[in-house]
């Protein structure tokens, strides 16, 4: 009989978020891996991880879960029970849905155990109603790619009245975070080149910082105003808001500090 493999969420911020039923898995584990690149949790410590779960992590870079198609993972899954911890919700990267799969395909049985994602944290913390969110983005640093789809996933929500997450690159192993700045930028730059009107200076956004955190920071104003916005630490993400519900633009001055005259351009 080949074992499992239980692909368990850890939360936004730090070894705290685990679950009680996520960490049982750990606990219950023959092996733990770890993989810290898909997102940054600021606090996470596998120090003090390990011995609140009395379990050793071996992590596991993007190289052996992309390129290597997991191998390390599915070899040690086929003779017991493997944790694989995740940040967030561990299946929303595409990247643990191919191992999955890959898994399945080879007999060996997973299970989810979920977790705070930043999908659900950035709704609860401006206060915008999830159910008018439209197809999510990444802005990616631009020496890999200058990528215009972020621009255009924001027109297309936006026609729709709806609202759209953008998620900032990182690059966990080199300590880089894409800013709420540097995002912002790079948008206004294809708007330069497009000229659609889609995010200009004048544009109504929300920054937020630390989602998870005991201490996030979450601000809503014009772009141009954002660009001098003090955010603090990483990880952030951007919100694009399409057309507001009158609660959704009180949520956004009480909640985000955002500008009385939202309360003009409601519906």
């Amino acid at each position: 009989m080949l074992g499992k493999i239980v692909f368990v969420g850890l939360g936004l911020n730090d070894e705290m978020g685990i679950s009680l039923h996520g960490l049982e898995e750990v606990k219950t584990a023959d092996t733990v891996f770890i993989e810290l690149y898909t997102s940054f949790m600021p606090n996470f410590s596998i120090k003090r991880f390990e011995q609140i779960s009395g379990k050793r992590l071996t992590v596991v870079l993007r190289r052996e879960l992309e390129e290597e198609n997991g191998e390390v993972v599915l070899k040690a899954a086929e003779n017991g029970k493997t944790a694989l911890l995740v940040p967030g919700d561990p299946l929303i990267a595409t990247t643990h849905v191919a191992l999955r799969i890959e898994a399945e395909k080879r007999g060996i049985k997973t299970r989810i155990v979920h977790g705070s994602s930043i999908l659900s944290a950035v709704i609860g913390l401006s206060g915008l109603h999830n159910y008018k969110f439209g197809k999510s983005v990444t802005i990616p640093f631009p020496d890999e790619t200058f990528s215009e789809t972020p621009y255009d996933v924001i027109a297309q929500n936006r026609k729709l009245g709806l609202h759209t997450l953008c998620l900032l690159d990182i690059k966990a192993e080199e300590k880089r975070y894409l800013s709420i700045r540097e995002g912002l930028d790079l948008l206004l730059k294809i708007e330069e080149k497009k000229k659609k009107g889609v995010v200009t200076v004048d544009s109504l956004a929300v920054g937020i910082a630390r989602a998870g955190s005991n201490s996030p920071t979450v601000k809503a104003d014009s772009v141009k105003k954002l660009l001098d916005y003090d955010f603090g630490e990483p990880p952030y993400s951007i919100v694009f808001p399409g057309k507001l519900h009158f609660m959704e633009a009180e949520a956004l001055i009480f909640l985000a500090g955002g500008p009385e005259k939202l309360r003009k351009d409601v519906k």
